[in-house]
């Protein structure tokens, strides 16, 4: 895999991935060569078929906070071409990360600021601590969250999305877990060990019904209910059963055994 000097991209040998935003020493805030950096990053994970699913974490004390100052200042000095063409790349990240077909988790800690919380809510899941802080703070700075509000708006409502947007309060793990952007969230000191918990459970999973559901998923949308979605749904189903992970999840279940996919038993699913 390539060199990243912003990023770290590491494969576990139980098939998944983990890309870890690494400026430690800048709380992983993002900048220009980050952003470039993540988007080659997916699509190197976009075309690797070894892989069941992908983590999404920040090195250090901070998920992110959001991004670099150096950065923004250069910013401010471009003109509205330039920083057209900067919001563009940014959209090419958090697109490419959101119809990524692999299952992707982002694990929060610390400050989750700005565009951080774009990365967040791309995801198909995030898990946090209790005592993290996430933040849309544009407005405070004259900006507004743009590129990023469809994402956030689908992560966690629309309602709340404007509350946050426009007023840029500060809310932690616990509240984002309440709100819908986090799934669950933890005491900081037992994050990791949850972690491991949900890589454990992921695990049990075919990698290919998995990759299918959120296709699935992604077409079905708010699931409004036409012609068009019932007769896709119907081939999804038929075109999983005969496919090879299907049939042998099918002959596993029925023959009472483990099926090929799970190389061991593994520990208890993440708790509630």
């Amino acid at each position: 895999m390539t060199d990243f000097s912003t990023l770290e991209l590491i494969k576990d040998p139980r098939g998944f991935a983990t890309l870890w935003l690494s400026r430690e020493d800048k709380n992983n805030a993002f900048n220009a060569q980050m952003i470039r950096e993540l988007i080659i990053a997916i699509d190197q994970l976009a075309t690797d078929t070894s892989l069941r699913f992908v983590l999404l974490r920040g090195r250090g004390r901070h998920f992110s906070a959001g991004a670099d100052l150096a950065w923004m200042q250069q910013s401010a000095a471009l003109d509205y071409q330039s920083n057209l063409d900067d919001s563009r790349e940014l959209a090419e990240l958090m697109y490419n990360l959101a119809r990524l077909k692999l299952p992707t988790l982002a694990v929060v800690q610390g400050a989750a600021f700005g565009g951080a919380l774009g990365l967040i809510s791309c995801c198909d899941m995030a898990i946090g601590a209790d005592d993290a802080q996430l933040c849309l703070s544009e407005v405070r700075i004259g900006l507004a969250p743009a590129v990023i509000s469809p994402f956030v708006v689908q992560a966690m409502g629309e309602r709340a999305a404007r509350r946050y947007a426009l007023t840029a309060e500060r809310f932690s793990g616990a509240r984002a877990r309440e709100l819908g952007l986090l799934a669950e969230s933890y005491p900081a000191a037992e994050l990791d060990a949850r972690v491991e918990e949900w890589i454990a459970n992921l695990l049990l999973n075919s990698p290919q019904a998995m990759r299918a559901s959120k296709e699935l998923l992604r077409e079905v949308g708010a699931g409004e209910l036409t012609p068009a979605l019932r007769r896709y749904c119907e081939n999804a189903i038929a075109r999983i059963r005969v496919s090879p992970e299907g049939q042998e999840g099918l002959r596993a279940f029925l023959e009472k055994r483990t099926p090929a996919w799970q190389a061991e038993p593994t520990p208890k699913e993440p708790r509630p």
